[in-house]
């Protein structure tokens, strides 16, 4: 396919509001595909090319445009794939400047709508609403398959891409062969809020309740001597964990994949801040001596698969018992069983007590739902807080002269991107602001004489006291009295809350209607 015509459908997606008219428009897209590149395609749409990451910054693209643009079409999406595959291999010195080569010789064959694709590309601004939730209906209704059947297989598979091809060249068929596989990790997952354990148990009934910990989800995958440990993230975190590995290599089991979070604890037991836990994430060298300094945790939670069966789709109280019987209760989290709302309410207070953020509360009969955010799972935390997305940032003024400070937070909007619900500047430590002025100087897109702008990469949780009604944004909501808890590196942009949540929350705690989001 020519880069002319994707590029073409991703501007008319961009101005088209509709979330049935773009799934429709995507469809029509990918039926025109070939086969070879059905990966690039979909990672070009979402804005997530299979090279992940290339080390280009707006610079470097500024100097890029800087020369005349082609004038007639010739890339076609394979020519920029391999492009971009040179660009990521381009490392050691005088990599910047061959980046810049390549980038260079890429744009020079591009037209300048194709120039204006590539650079949202490249910096994470394709906005045109085609995100990943939108893209597994696209590809459904593309292939004639059930939604709700391409979404499970891409939460198995753990990439979407691959799911697409399976999907469009094989069918049904190919789509069956898509399943749980040791050392492929599933994304995690995940929960709603409730207000109380009493909101809680109104919802699910008896239920089991955890311990909620504010450490580091990790998926530990084994097979005999073998072990591999994933973040929430899906990344190969192994190295950084040696007690996690050994205390998997310790169970009584052949083949066994476990869920929980690995946390760092002090001497009494208690929980330090989160932010102390993900630096032994960080590390990849002197991991030995980061041990002696921070020592590892886990705590596990849920069972997905046992000596050669996967089990996801058993009841939670089932998997759990598995999981006891395998595990003995320090490497399990701690856990009751009730519907008793006074029994419950004590065991919440008395996670609290020990540091920790709250409970879990979850349907003794619901399955291991991958990478879902369903009602089966419910959090309960002391304070309410958001994760949201960094869009940009303003510079600091007086003692915060120098770095960036302010930030603009935004909400995920599946159908358009983010919806920008205020700034902070509060809860941040001097650390944090030398962290993230480096940070977000390396995802600027465009500046203007306060604000850096950035790609939408860094998940920052965020608490806040209310939300309060505004005209001064597009969702008409703002948050009040925001500050930041700290960044959440072990998530990505598509955890983040999304602004339907943000409304439900307003709609909770007034009793009113949301207003009407604008487009503008």
């Amino acid at each position: 396919m020519r880069l002319v015509d994707l590029a073409g459908v991703s501007s008319r997606i961009a101005g088209t509001p509709g979330r049935l008219e773009k799934i429709r428009m995507l469809a029509d897209l990918l039926r025109s595909v070939d086969p070879d590149e059905i990966d690039i395609a979909i990672g070009f749409l979402t804005g997530a090319p299979r090279q992940g990451r290339l080390g280009v910054g707006w610079a470097t693209v500024q100097k890029a445009l800087a020369e005349p643009a082609a004038t007639a079409p010739s890339l076609d999406l394979r020519d920029v794939d391999e492009a971009l595959e040179r660009i990521q291999a381009a490392g050691g010195k005088g990599s910047t400047g061959e980046r810049l080569r390549l980038l260079q010789g890429l744009f020079a064959r591009a037209t300048e709508p194709e120039r204006s694709f590539l650079t949202g590309l490249l910096m994470g601004e394709i906005r045109q609403g085609a995100l990943q939730g939108v893209m597994v209906e696209a590809v459904a209704k593309a292939a004639g398959l059930p939604a709700r059947d391409v979404r499970r297989a891409v939460m198995m598979a753990g990439e979407l891409g691959a799911v697409a091809r399976r999907a469009l060249t094989e069918g049904e068929t190919g789509l069956r062969q898509v399943g749980f596989r040791l050392f492929q990790p599933v994304h995690p997952m995940l929960a709603q809020s409730a207000e109380s354990v009493a909101d809680a148990l109104t919802q699910l009934g008896r239920a089991a309740l955890e311990y909620k910990l504010d450490g580091a989800r990790i998926q530990v995958h084994r097979a005999g001597s073998e072990v591999k440990v994933y973040s929430r993230t899906l990344n190969d975190v192994t190295v950084a964990v040696p007690e996690v590995v050994e205390a998997i290599l310790a169970l009584p089991v052949r083949e066994v994949v476990l869920e929980g979070e690995a946390i760092a604890l002090k001497p009494d037991g208690r929980p330090h801040p989160f932010q102390i836990t993900m630096r032994r994430f960080s590390r990849r060298l002197d991991v030995d001596r980061a041990r002696g300094e921070v020592p590892l945790t886990p705590f596990f939670f849920d069972l997905l698969y046992l000596d050669g069966e996967p089990i996801l789709d058993r009841p939670q109280a089932e998997r759990f018992a598995a999981l006891r019987n395998i595990a003995s209760a320090p490497l399990v989290v701690p856990a009751i069983v009730t519907s008793n709302v006074p029994e419950a309410d004590g065991f919440y207070h008395q996670a609290l007590a020990r540091g920790h953020e709250g409970v879990m509360a979850k349907a003794l009969d619901s399955p291991y739902e991958a990478g879902q955010r369903g009602r089966a799972w419910l959090k309960i935390k002391a304070a309410v807080t958001l994760d949201l997305v960094v869009l940009a940032a303003e510079w600091g003024h007086g003692r915060r002269h120098g770095w960036l400070s302010n930030l603009h937070l935004g909400a995920r909007d599946d159908g358009r991107g983010f919806v920008m619900l205020g700034k902070t500047f509060k809860g941040m430590t001097d650390e944090m602001l030398a962290w993230q002025t480096e940070r977000l100087l390396g995802l600027e897109t465009g500046r203007d004489a306060y604000t850096v702008y950035v790609r939408p990469e860094l998940v920052v949780e965020v608490a806040f006291n209310d939300i309060q009604e505004s005209p001064h944004y597009p969702g008409g909501l703002a948050l009040r009295f925001a500050r930041v808890k700290g960044y959440r590196p072990d998530k990505h942009v598509g955890e983040a809350d999304t602004f339907a949540t943000v409304q439900e929350l307003y709609r909770r705690a007034t009793g009113r209607v949301p207003p009407a989001r604008r487009n503008s």
